[in-house]
């Protein structure tokens, strides 16, 4: 099972990766300036995350894909890393649909 990871930024700010089994970042959100926000962030995850069509996938200016999970209001909750595949990506999609719903939260 993966995990839901909060962090504070240098600036303050929290934040949360969702790590895979394997312990790789497969979503980083945004900033928050609370970590009230940052943990519906997650729970934003958690609805939307099982859901295909909440994922938008971009192409960085390197030509290396990644996606956006984004809320029912069209709102970015999360980003991928760069892949370098798109086969690779989709994989990375499967497992934030995977791992959204039941991950724990942990804070470092």
């Amino acid at each position: 099972m993966g995990k839901f990871v909060v962090t504070v930024r240098k600036n303050g700010e929290f934040q949360f990766n969702l790590k895979a089994t394997n312990g790789q970042v497969i979503l980083t959100s945004e900033g928050y300036t609370t970590k009230a926000a940052c943990l519906n962030g997650i729970e934003s995850v958690r609805k939307n995350g099982p859901i295909e069509e909440r994922y938008e996938v971009k192409e960085a200016k390197n030509g290396k894909p990644f996606f956006n999970l984004k809320a029912t209001n069209g709102q970015v909750i999360g980003s991928s890393q760069m892949y370098a595949s798109e086969r690779t990506m989709k994989a990375g999609i499967a497992s934030v649909m995977r791992n959204a719903v039941d991950s724990p939260v942990v804070e470092e």
